[in-house]
C-alpha cells in the first residue's frame, strides 16, 4: 500500500486519533485499556506525547468495523505502533486450547 501523510489533530484514546485529512485512525497491532480507566488515560497521554500535533506518515493495513483506517504510523523515523507496544500496549490474541478453553496471550 502507498504511504500517505497527515497531521494528527486530536487523540481519542490510546490507539485512535484524528487527522487533518478528516480520517479517524487506529494503530495496528496495538490494544489499550478502556479510556474510562487510569491505564487507558495513561495510554492516551502517552500517544499524545508521541503524535500530537505532529506530521505523521502512515499506511493503512485494514479498515475496522467502525470504518476507521487501521494503520502503521511514523513520526520522523519512530514507528508509533512499535513505541506503544514497547510501552506494554500489545494486541491480545485469543487462542483455543485442546481442552476447549480460551486463553488471552500477548503477541511478542
Amino acid at each position: 500500500m502507498a504511504e500517505k501523510s497527515a497531521i494528527c489533530v486530536g487523540v481519542i484514546n490510546g490507539d485512535t486519533f484524528n487527522t487533518n485529512r478528516m480520517v479517524r485512525m487506529r494503530l495496528a497491532r496495538v490494544n489499550v485499556p478502556s479510556i474510562n480507566t487510569p491505564e487507558g488515560q495513561h495510554a492516551k497521554e502517552f500517544l499524545e506525547s508521541l503524535i500530537l500535533p505532529n506530521f505523521i506518515t502512515y499506511y493503512v493495513v485494514a479498515i475496522d468495523n467502525y470504518g476507521h483506517s487501521v494503520a502503521e504510523v511514523w513520526v520522523d523515523k519512530t514507528n508509533v505502533n512499535d513505541a506503544m507496544r514497547a510501552a506494554g500496549y500489545r494486541e491480545k490474541v485469543t487462542i483455543s486450547c485442546a481442552t476447549n478453553t480460551e486463553k488471552s496471550i500477548s503477541n511478542a
